[in-house]
């Protein structure tokens, strides 16, 4: 029997808004003016925007820019911001945001995500997209949900891949980071077709990771 290739006739509107999305270890919050000091501490990195559009968040008027613009953005329904908090410490140590809603295809991008350094290459980056994945799919009734990274960021396109994330090919020439230099953009992207599969693999590397943790070994 082959897999369905059409959104099922009951399913509501795709209309991604603000939510709190909570796992074991992290918690995703609507960003807002109450998590200024949390990102100028988790931002106060300069190898997190090396390859960013994202101007730094190296000082408090920069913070307060970043949050003005996720404000607007989110009341034009353009875009939702998060909070990743971690769980255990109650800390602020990233953002992501939902972008590049397209209602009627029932499309969405996660991007402008950032990982305060400690907690880079841990559980916090997989229960996060997992969170948010089994909400868009399962929950909203999403048919596609797409990613895009610098093409100089292998660090980035190794953790999509292993997320299960399919690579789908790069957009030359395709946007102009801060330092002027035209970056390449590589797209990656999960269906609803390839969920089932995305969502077994994922669960299984979160067991897996936990218990490392657990351990002391991760």
């Amino acid at each position: 029997m082959s897999e369905p290739s059409a959104v099922p006739i009951n399913a509501g509107p795709f209309d991604p808004q603000p939510v709190t999305l909570i796992g074991r270890h992290v918690r995703l919050e609507p960003l807002g003016a109450v998590h200024a000091d949390g990102l100028l501490a988790a931002g106060a990195y300069p190898e997190l925007w090396t390859v960013t559009v994202q101007p730094p968040l190296d000082s408090a008027a920069a913070v307060a820019r970043y949050l003005d613009e996720a404000t607007r953005s989110t009341a034009s329904g353009q875009e939702v911001p998060f909070a990743i908090i971690d769980q255990n410490t109650n800390e602020l140590v990233g953002s992501t945001r939902w972008m590049d809603i397209v209602r009627a295809h029932r499309r969405v991008e996660i991007g402008s995500t950032w990982l305060t350094p400690r907690v880079q290459r841990t559980l916090v980056n997989t229960e996060a997209k997992f969170l948010q994945l089994t909400h868009l799919f399962e929950t909203l009734g999403a048919v596609r949900v797409q990613f895009k990274t610098d093409l100089r960021n292998t660090q980035s396109q190794r953790a999509l891949e292993k997320l299960g994330a399919i690579r789908e090919g790069v957009l030359r020439r395709h946007m102009i980071v801060r330092d002027g230099f035209v970056r390449d953009s590589v797209y990656y992207g999960i269906t609803d077709l390839d969920w089932p599969g995305v969502k077994r693999r994922l669960h299984e590397r979160l067991m897996a990771e936990g218990a490392e943790a657990a351990s002391g070994r991760g």
